[in-house]
């Protein structure tokens, strides 16, 4: 069996102030051709289907069409929420969309009798049974089990998969939205996932809960990546949405499954974006020297080197290139500027480093009262560390 793994499409999302909503659909158009050209038997989708939990109407039409593409295809779609869908509007019509073999889970189970939506299709070595695990807060599932149970995400993510009866004897896919990371492994991160590390590392997830999947297909992580085990796999984001993707090779991860107890054999198709997104380092002259019909179109973010600050730099260089993301100067000057802030923070004390930095969120200074209430739940805490 042969199914792309797909996540992460965002659609709705800006980069910067530019809307993506062409890019996006050019790039789905070119997953549907990629689509009819391989002939999966499946596509799954594994989250963060729009990029806000109440998506503008034209994403809403972008998705319609890519979803009306491969069901014109007679490919099976199977669909999980990740942390940026909104659950009720994603399975809007859910009932009505399985007539037309596409799978929608939003919520984990919610009551004892309730378990993870499992979708089962066939090949010439059997059949393959897709579970759908949405994106999963403890709060979800806390109330199916003891009380201490579930304290954590990976807590929680363990004993849904726990009330599980999977036939090992069968080859087995998960789709996942969640933040996984394993033993002696750190997955790679970057800016556009806008990924909370909440303390102690709650949200983190043991990838080696998925290790009895034939293939665990993962939604959350923009960049493509296995996690640890070859099986246990991020296929990224379809576009770019931040600077700190500069460097990824977006594409779609096609997966092959031949008979139980082979390993997934993956590959992946690239993709070429109607913009790309770039950084350009040098003196403004030789920066505005790249702006060739090449470069031009693109997201670009520019470090300019000059040793004296250039005269308007971000007019000419909007005229340069269509969409500019942002510009910074790294000369002499800024980095004295740098080091003398960095020293003149150095020397704080904690009060006065929260009141700076109040002052720098809210642009007015703590009141008298409310520095002493500060003072006071310092010493609080000094106290309780002693």
């Amino acid at each position: 069996m042969r199914f792309f793994h797909l996540s992460d499409l965002h659609i709705g999302k800006q980069l910067h102030e530019y809307s993506l909503f062409s890019d996006q659909e050019y790039i789905l158009r070119q997953i549907l051709t990629k689509a009819e050209e391989y002939e999966p038997d499946a596509v799954l989708i594994c989250g963060d289907i729009y990029d806000k939990t109440v998506p503008a109407g034209e994403a809403y039409e972008i998705f319609d069409r890519f979803l009306m593409g491969l069901s014109g295809l007679h490919i099976p779609v199977l669909i999980i929420a990740g942390n940026h869908d909104s659950p009720k509007r994603l399975s809007y019509a859910s009932s009505f969309l399985e007539k037309h073999q596409i799978f929608i889970s939003t919520m984990p189970p919610r009551s004892e009798d309730e378990y993870l939506k499992k979708i089962t299709l066939s090949d010439s070595y059997g059949p393959v049974n897709f579970y759908l695990l949405p994106f999963t807060k403890p709060a979800y599932v806390r109330h199916l089990f003891s009380e201490g149970q579930v304290f954590d995400y990976d807590s929680g993510i363990r004993e849904l998969l726990n009330r599980e009866t999977i036939d090992e004897n069968q080859r087995n896919v998960i789709l996942s939205h969640q933040f996984y990371q394993a033993s002696d492994w750190m997955t790679k991160t970057c800016d556009s996932e806008q990924v909370i590390l909440s303390v102690g590392g709650t949200d983190r997830v043991d990838a080696a809960l998925l290790r009895s999947f034939d293939y665990a297909a993962l939604g959350h992580l923009h960049g493509s990546q296995r996690v640890k085990f070859p099986g246990i796999r991020y296929c990224g984001s379809p576009l770019k949405y931040s600077i700190s993707e500069e460097h990824h090779k977006k594409s779609i991860t096609l997966v092959t499954l031949k008979e139980k107890g082979c390993p997934a054999e993956i590959e992946e198709i690239s993709l070429s974006p109607l913009r790309d997104v770039k950084t350009l380092r040098g003196k403004l002259e030789e920066i505005l020297n790249l702006s060739t019909d090449e470069n031009r179109h693109n997201f670009v973010s520019v470090l300019l080197t000059d040793d004296i600050d250039p005269i308007r730099p971000k007019e000419k260089l909007c005229q340069a290139f269509d969409f500019l993301l942002d510009y910074r100067i790294d000369n002499q000057r800024t980095r004295s500027i740098l080091t003398e802030q960095e020293h003149a923070f150095d020397y704080l004390t904690p009060i006065e480093a929260f009141c700076a930095f109040y002052e720098e969120i809210h642009k007015i200074p703590l009141t008298e009262e409310q520095r002493i209430t500060i003072e006071q739940m310092m010493e609080k805490v000094k106290e309780d560390e002693e």
